[in-house]
């Protein structure tokens, strides 16, 4: 695909103020893209406002299950290009408030869907599915060919979103591809009870990590920089390859770690000598999870960039800054390190 494809390109990004949705469309402003950010909520720490960014794209303020919002995002901004990232994506929020998880990432997904087929300036749609889409197998690591089989809700969530996308490519031709990723991790997450940015916060404070599990369920970790770089290839390769249309991706650095393995190199990263307070609540979620990328690497000559460790030291000094600035800001004692 020529240097210059995101040239001008309209792109309409859903879920932007979200730790993907940042990297993303920081990404696509370098590469010169015309970005419109659907934005639900104003998060005043998010990436784009604390870097000003957002001032840079065309926002509509909206929530993806309005479908009249996004045919008119989608009509008036002559959309080529859309990104559906919006979505709830805390597990243990979905437990607890399954209606409204349902309500996001499912009627969120067949809403966008629907108003992409009725766009005819729309030529790529990448939708974010998830490793959970999965739901629980009894071969790992998950292909791209196995059923979707969610159980607890954010789970089904994923599988049912999944699902309606696949149908929207082969029922109306519409230009889908799907990505399945693992936990995304990078600096400008701030769901705190996730165990990277909560790890590091933690560090910062000089307490003790909290690991709610017993620290033994096994993860994919994907850089957040390196899935920018994946849902970028595969909308550009939908253009230039439409025989990938309705298909899915896995994206993973194919290293599994279990969480007290993460949450242990973070901690010596930073150079701490805390020990993680591990609180072995029993969890609703699959024990163990993790992909292969053999499918990506073939068909888009895709590999990450970052290895695990670079990507949690661009991580820790992200956050570094962040903590910093805040201290400056207001005076607060120095971080403890």
């Amino acid at each position: 695909m020529a240097n210059n494809f995101w040239q001008d390109r309209s792109v309409l990004v859903t879920g932007a103020t979200g730790l993907l949705g940042g990297w993303l469309t920081r990404r696509l402003l370098d590469r010169d893209a015309s970005v419109v950010a659907l934005v639900r909520d104003w998060v005043p720490q998010c990436e784009l406002v604390r870097k000003k960014q957002l001032e840079q794209v065309s926002v509509v303020r909206g929530d993806v299950t309005d479908r009249g919002v996004l045919e008119r995002a989608l009509g008036e901004y002559e959309v080529q290009t859309v990104f559906h990232l919006a979505a709830q994506t805390i597990v243990g929020i979905a437990n607890r408030n399954p209606i409204s998880t349902f309500e996001s990432n499912i009627q969120g997904t067949w809403n966008l869907l629907e108003a992409c087929r009725r766009s005819p300036s729309v030529k790529s749609v990448v939708i974010a599915s998830s490793d959970k889409a999965y739901g629980d197998q009894t071969e790992l690591p998950y292909r791209e060919v196995m059923a979707l089989q969610g159980r607890h809700p954010y789970d089904v969530s994923k599988s049912c979103a999944d699902l309606i996308s696949q149908a929207y490519a082969a029922t109306y031709d519409l230009p889908v591809g799907i990505t399945r990723c693992g936990n995304f991790y990078g600096g400008g997450d701030l769901n705190w009870n996730r165990v990277v940015p909560g790890t590091i916060r933690s560090v910062f404070r000089g307490e003790r990590p909290i690991i709610r599990s017993d620290g033994q369920y096994i993860r994919d970790y994907l850089y957040v920089e390196d899935a920018a770089a994946a849902y970028m290839l595969l909308a550009e390769r939908l253009v230039s390859s439409p025989e990938l249309t309705g298909m899915a991706f896995n994206f993973s650095n194919e290293v599994q770690l279990t969480v007290l393995q993460l949450v242990q190199k973070i901690l010596d990263k930073m150079g701490s000598g805390l020990t993680p307070d591990v609180e072995s609540h029993p969890l609703k979620e699959i024990r163990r999870q993790y992909l292969s990328a053999q499918r990506a690497r073939e068909l888009l000559d895709w590999a990450p960039e970052f290895t695990i460790d670079e990507g949690l030291e661009r991580t820790i000094a992200w956050y570094r800054g962040m903590f910093e600035e805040e201290q400056s800001r207001v005076g607060r004692p120095e971080i403890v390190l």
